[in-house]
């Protein structure tokens, strides 16, 4: 693998780059530059702004009004334990942040190997009511820069109730022996589907692919280039942008959200060897690793209930619990759908939000144990960080709707406020890697996620034990 060491003075050199590349992106923002066309958008981009200037507003005038808040005085008990509390976290999350940033700017993702180092792939693809999705994710597959007899595909079909099947087979009929396809007797849900893929796979690395997900040509030999420059490396994560990205709001949205989830967020838990989640999307397994977690991974309970959400966390998790590193790479990227409307969006940030209470929690048996050799630190912290998130979800709530009740205009200033601050990093950075403003839904986002999906940790926590994949019918 690349060396991660980098100089203090290269650093130093490579951060005043980005920060000269930030500036001008954003100077092109202020001049009004590859902002979307559509006149939908631009209301809603608006509207944002005009939020967040209100924001700015309000918090300004309100300031010096926290006095009311009698039961928050810092003369009073409560006052001092809640701005404590307040503080130490804020300090945490600041600490961490920049540990985040640390390992970000240390990451490098691993140039792909040659044909000849190429390990053997088994690629899966499960499939339940697609439609002619899979066949549009199969053909991809196909194209991709890979030696042919190298790669092995398989493509499950989950016992779907549309054509699903019907596309699988047109796509055997143009691939031929490149192509395996099966039908599972009845849904069995997503697990089951990887699980018979996992048992029929022959390759070295099994990768898996969601059926609404596009790879570009160069997608899988970057994928598993990891597993030969570390011998250690268990599994590797794809790179995840958004398909269905050019209409609607909602998926810009999530475009520009995924982009700092992943190139950010998994780029720093990469430098760890900690990438805590593999994502369904994409990505990539140490044949080894799997089979000696596959008996405990399809048998999966959570409070007596067989696990049929959360499959890709769990894999990740088990993998990372047998000291393998889980990597990240940047470079192999694939295209997905995701949710038009907000109600597939919050159902599918409920099975995330169940499926990390989770994950978490069985986390929490080994990250403090002797699970790795060395480089532990940086996991635990990595836990601790989504931990406090999990467990400060009904505190904040709380804390939310009292400052709603005692004062809603310093509330909805300051939390305007705090989304200014926060989601210019966002914007930010997405100009930074694609040299565009589409980052301003950022703001868009930010506003959405505050005021009409906070209460979805809260819930997931509460509903954790509950099955069902939600967005499928």
């Amino acid at each position: 693998m690349a060396s991660k060491t980098t100089s203090s003075k290269n650093f130093l050199s490579n951060s005043k780059k980005h920060t000269k590349k930030l500036s001008t992106h954003f100077s092109l923002f202020l001049k009004g530059k590859s902002i979307t066309e559509s006149p939908y958008n631009k209301v809603v981009l608006l509207s944002s702004f005009l939020l967040l200037l209100m924001g700015i507003y309000f918090f300004s005038v309100f300031f010096n009004d926290l006095e009311q808040f009698s039961a928050f005085k810092k003369s009073s008990t409560l006052g001092y334990l809640f701005v404590g509390v307040a503080s130490s976290l804020l300090a945490f999350k600041a600490a961490f942040f920049i540990y985040k940033a640390y390992n970000y700017y240390r990451y490098k993702p691993v140039a792909s190997v040659s044909d000849a180092e190429l390990p053997t792939v088994t690629v899966i693809v499960p499939a339940y009511n697609e439609g002619k999705q899979v066949w549009d994710t199969l053909m991809s597959l196909d194209n991709s820069n890979y030696p042919d007899h190298k790669i092995q595909v398989i493509s499950i079909d989950d016992g779907s109730k549309d054509d699903t099947w019907d596309w699988m087979l047109d796509a055997k009929d143009k691939l031929g022996d490149r192509l395996e396809i099966y039908q599972q007797p009845k849904n069995q849900g997503k697990r089951h589907a990887l699980y018979r893929g996992f048992n029929l796979g022959t390759g070295d690395i099994y990768i898996t692919v969601d059926s609404d997900s596009i790879v570009t040509e160069d997608t899988l030999r970057n994928l598993v280039s990891p597993f030969i420059k570390d011998e250690n490396c268990g599994a590797v994560a794809g790179n995840i942008r958004v398909l269905n990205n050019k209409k609607e709001i909602l998926p810009k949205m999530l475009d520009v959200s995924f982009v700092l989830s992943f190139e950010f967020v998994r780029s720093a838990e990469s430098n760890l060897n900690s990438v805590l989640c593999t994502p369904g999307a994409l990505a990539a397994y140490r044949s080894t690793a799997v089979h000696a977690c596959l008996p405990e991974w399809i048998n999966q309970t959570f409070m007596g209930k067989a696990s049929d959400i959360g499959e890709d966390r769990a894999m990740t998790n088990m993998i990372l619990k047998q000291g393998k590193h889980v990597l990240f790479q940047k470079n192999a990227v694939a295209y997905t759908n995701v949710p038009e409307q907000y109600l597939g969006l919050y159902k599918m940030f409920i099975r995330w939000g169940r499926s990390n209470v989770r994950e978490n929690l069985e986390m929490g048996k080994y990250v403090f144990t002797n699970f790795r050799s060395k480089g532990k630190t940086g996991t635990r912290l990595l836990f601790i960080s989504q931990f406090l998130k999990i467990v400060m979800s009904y505190p904040l709530l709380i804390s939310m709707l009292f400052f709603v009740l005692i004062h809603p205009l310093l509330f909805l200033g300051s939390t305007l406020v705090s989304i200014l601050i926060i989601s210019t990093f966002s914007v930010l950075f997405f100009a930074s890697q694609y040299k565009t403003t589409e980052g301003i839904w950022a703001y868009s986002y930010s506003i959405l996620y505050t005021f009409a999906l906070f209460w979805i940790t809260p819930y997931a926590i509460a509903t954790a034990s509950r099955r069902g994949w939600l967005t499928r019918g």
